[in-house]
C-alpha cells in the first residue's frame, strides 16, 4: 500500500499524519501531534523530532514508503535559510533528515504545501490564481500562479514581513511587518501587555465581546490584515484569498477585514476561509511525499 508520512513544523506544534491516496484526496490513517522541539540547536532538535515520529508512525501505520516534511521561513533548494519562529539559519535539513531515516523524504515549505492543499482539495478549488494566508504563530502567504506555486527561490509570499506602518519590533528584526501586530501570537501577547489579561490565544480575545483593550487590538490588527489583501490585489491580483488559522472561526472578521480593504481600481479578490484547517500542511506535505510539483 502506497502510504506516505507527512509532516508539518509549526512554531509551537508538531503535526504528523500518515495518508494512503484516496481517488482524487488523501485519506488520513494515523495523527501525531507534539510541541515544537526546542535546543540550543534548533535545527537539530526538529529533524530529531520530526525522525523520531516518522518512525513512529511507521511501526504503527506503516509501512510508510516516504516521507514530505515542511517547516516556515525561507526554504530553498533542501536548505532552511531562515525561520524567525524556529530559530533557524542555513539549517541543511533535507540533509539532516536523510541521515536519519531510512526512506526517501522529500523537503519543503509549510506554507506553499498549504497553499497547494487548498488550491487542490479545498477552499481554493477551481481557481488559477490564489493566495493562501495562513494566521498563527506567524503570517505568510502561499502564492499560486496559473495554478502553480511561485516561490522565487524561497523568497516569495513572506506577507507577514511586509511593512503596514507601525512601530513595534517583529521577531525577524525590523519594525512596522504585519506579523507583528496581526498573527495569533501577536493578538494575545499584545491583549495582555495592555491589559495585563493573561489569555489563552487570539481567539479568547476576539471573543471578549464588550472588553475596550480586546477591541483595539484587535482593531489594530483588522486594519493591518486589510492592508495586506491590499498590497496582495495590487500586486498579484489574486483571483482568491484564502485566510486559515482558527483566528478566522471567529464570525463576522474575514468580513471586517474585507470591509477595511479599500480596493478601488484593483481585481477584488473572492474571500474565503480555509476548508481544510489545521491539516494543511499535513496534507501538502503528503502531497509532497506523492509528487506533486511545488
Amino acid at each position: 500500500m502506497n502510504r506516505v508520512a507527512a509532516v508539518d513544523v509549526g512554531g509551537t506544534t508538531v503535526k504528523a499524519a500518515v495518508y494512503e491516496p484516496a481517488g482524487d484526496s488523501l485519506k488520513r490513517v494515523a495523527e501525531l501531534r507534539r510541541p515544537t522541539a526546542r535546543g540550543a540547536e534548533p535545527g537539530i532538535a526538529v529533524a530529531d523530532q520530526a525522525a523520531a515520529m516518522i518512525k513512529e508512525l511507521d511501526e504503527t501505520a506503516g509501512p510508510i514508503s516516504k516521507a514530505g516534511v515542511v517547516v516556515p521561513g525561507v526554504v530553498h533548494n533542501g536548505l532552511a535559510e531562515f525561520s524567525a519562529n524556529l530559530g533557524f539559519r542555513d539549517v541543511p535539513m533535507a540533509d539532516l533528515l536523510a541521515a536519519r531515516l531510512d526512506m526517501p523524504v522529500v523537503f519543503g515549505h509549510d506554507v506553499t504545501a498549504g497553499g497547494v492543499a487548498e488550491h487542490r482539495l479545498g477552499a481554493a478549488r477551481g481557481f488559477g490564481d490564489v493566495a493562501f494566508v495562513p494566521v498563527g504563530t506567524g503570517i505568510a502567504a502561499s502564492l499560486l500562479l496559473a495554478g502553480r506555486p511561485y516561490r522565487a527561490d524561497g523568497r516569495a509570499g513572506e506577507l507577514g514581513h511586509v511593512d503596514i506602518g507601525h512601530d513595534a519590533v517583529c521577531g525577524c528584526g525590523a519594525t512596522g511587518c504585519l506579523e507583528a501586530v496581526a498573527s495569533a501570537a501577536a493578538i494575545a501577547r499584545r491583549y495582555t501587555e495592555r491589559s495585563g489579561i493573561p489569555v489563552d490565544g487570539a481567539r479568547e480575545v476576539l471573543a471578549r465581546q464588550g472588553d475596550p483593550d480586546a477591541a483595539v487590538i484587535v482593531a489594530e490588527a483588522v486594519d493591518a490584515l486589510a492592508a495586506a489583501l491590499r498590497l496582495l490585489a495590487t500586486l498579484l491580483a489574486p483571483e482568491v484569498v484564502v485566510f486559515g488559522g482558527g483566528l478566522f472561526e471567529a464570525p463576522g472578521l474575514l468580513e471586517r477585514i474585507d470591509a477595511k480593504t479599500q480596493l478601488t481600481f484593483q481585481r477584488k479578490p473572492v474571500l474565503r476561509r480555509a476548508e481544510l484547517g489545521d491539516e494543511a500542511g499535513c496534507l501538502g506535505a503528503g502531497l509532497l511525499a506523492l509528487g506533486a510539483d511545488q
